[in-house]
């Protein structure tokens, strides 16, 4: 503990901030984003010039995990540091909660004088359950919920801390069309809450549904009027196509180019460390077959024509590889990259260094020595995760897999990221030392408890 300490005074001391100014956090995580849906990633399609400057301005990783390869479990795995094997919510019902007596990074950083806020979908706990965010030390939520409610942008109502907003001009009935489009007020919010709190330290989490769910936009929307006209023939139309997913991108690399500028007008630029992440592996969407793996190919290299295997949902690379990138100037040096291999439960333990906070015990290790360009960064025993009855477990440049239907798969990640080649048979005492992990990693859910299911259950429901 006392080396910890001193390693992480002799971090603090090379910071640009002094003692008196804690710096503020931002984690902007976005639902269902690829890692090659940017324009910096060779995208031909996406016009994001906002995330490419945050990539010039940062650190790009090339080697990050989700915690899980879905919404709700993997928001459980970030927010309280436990990997899947120790999760208390491991189901992607929308409503399923985490326990009472969890800390999450909100309560976390409240120890520390930090002002809380959140603002998208929250997805670990509905209304009237034991994971509600008011009581997980935020000061405020505002957006969805229950993850099922998040599907449409143009939801009848949207959720401040427990209590239903309305929103004008939505009726729930057409999950494509209405007068209020929740992602422009959930922005507005996100954009408020920095605002009021510029002279206090903040935490400001951001779990913004695009571009996931049912793709209505505002015909008026700057971000579609670009993409409106183009003549791709991918999809059947406005609200399902792939005019509109490219829209999407683009409104939210629009919104943070202006939460960027609105913190170099406050002042907070340097002061402030900005990650942003997808929170899962993508989705092949709108295939055609000059596009076979998804027409904005979400998981495959257009430089080197290698394709993560899979997508969302499943525990292969594709359902768990996510872009992430950190920016920080003064502290994270411009246009840097980084091949460190982390994933979730690491963000509990980095937080906590970067806001010189206790962290609670977590499967995770901090990262601010890969994000300072530190040596002292500590190497994961293993990663683990499981959903559904698949099993994957990391170890060093392996990885085996197993689902209900399969014998147990053996990979060898440093030669072989397709996932192709099955070492299994060949490589038989890796492969059990790799099980044993699995085995060691694993113990029964103790869940969080639903108290009004009738409530719990209302948001997802259109009148």
């Amino acid at each position: 503990m006392l080396y910890r300490s001193l390693i992480l005074l002799s971090f603090f001391f090379c910071l640009s901030t002094t003692a008196e100014q804690k710096p503020n956090i931002i984690f902007l995580m976005l639902d269902e984003w690829g890692y090659f849906e940017t324009s910096h990633m060779k995208n031909d399609y996406l016009i994001t010039p906002n995330i490419d400057q945050f990539a010039a301005e940062g650190m790009r990783f090339t080697n990050a995990y989700a915690g899980a390869p879905v919404c709700g479990p993997t928001r459980c795995v970030l927010l309280t540091g436990k990997h899947m094997g120790h999760a208390s919510m491991r189901t992607n019902n929308g409503y399923a909660a985490i326990r009472k007596d969890e800390m999450t990074l909100g309560s976390m950083l409240k120890q520390k004088g930090y002002v809380t806020g959140g603002f998208g979908k929250w997805g670990i706990g509905a209304r009237e359950t034991s994971g509600i965010p008011e009581k997980h030390g935020f000061d405020e939520f505002f957006g969805y919920y229950d993850q099922v409610h998040a599907h449409t942008y143009y939801p009848k109502y949207l959720i401040r801390n427990s209590a239903e907003i309305l929103l004008e001009g939505n009726d729930d009935k057409n999950p494509y069309e209405g007068k209020t489009h929740a992602q422009d007020i959930i922005f507005e919010e996100s954009l408020t809450f920095i605002k009021k709190n510029k002279d206090k330290a903040f935490f400001c989490y951001l779990p913004w549904t695009p571009p996931h769910g049912h793709w209505g936009i505002d015909a008026d929307d700057p971000s579609w009027k670009l993409f409106k006209d183009n003549p791709w023939k991918a999809g059947q139309r406005k609200d399902t196509d792939a005019r509109t997913y490219a829209a999407f991108m683009h409104m939210i690399d629009r919104q943070i180019g202006e939460i960027i500028s609105l913190l170099k007008e406050l002042n907070l630029d340097e002061n402030t460390v900005f990650f942003l992440s997808g929170d899962n592996g993508g989705q092949p969407y709108f295939k055609t077959p000059e596009r076979p793996h998804g027409f904005f190919a979400p998981n495959w290299n257009p430089l080197t024509g290698e394709r993560f295997r899979a997508g969302k949902g499943s525990l292969y690379e594709g359902g768990l590889k996510v872009p992430m990138y950190a920016r920080w100037p003064g502290n994270i040096k411009a246009g840097s990259v980084s091949d460190h291999m982390f994933y979730y439960p690491d963000i509990m333990p980095t937080l906590a260094d970067i806001a010189q906070v206790e962290s609670p015990e977590t499967d995770g290790l901090s990262i601010l020595p890969t994000l300072l360009q530190k040596d002292q960064q500590k190497q994961h025993r293993y990663l683990y995760w499981e959903y559904q009855g698949q099993v994957a477990v990391r170890y060093g440049k392996w990885k085996a897999y197993k689902d209900k239907k399969t014998d147990w798969e053996l990979y060898d990640i440093s030669k072989d990221k397709e996932e192709k080649n099955n070492l299994a048979s060949e490589k038989r005492e890796t492969l059990n030392q790799l099980i044993s992990l699995a085995n060691e990693a694993h113990e029964e859910v103790r869940p969080g408890q639903i108290y009004d299911k009738e409530l719990a259950l209302k948001d997802r429901k259109r009148k």
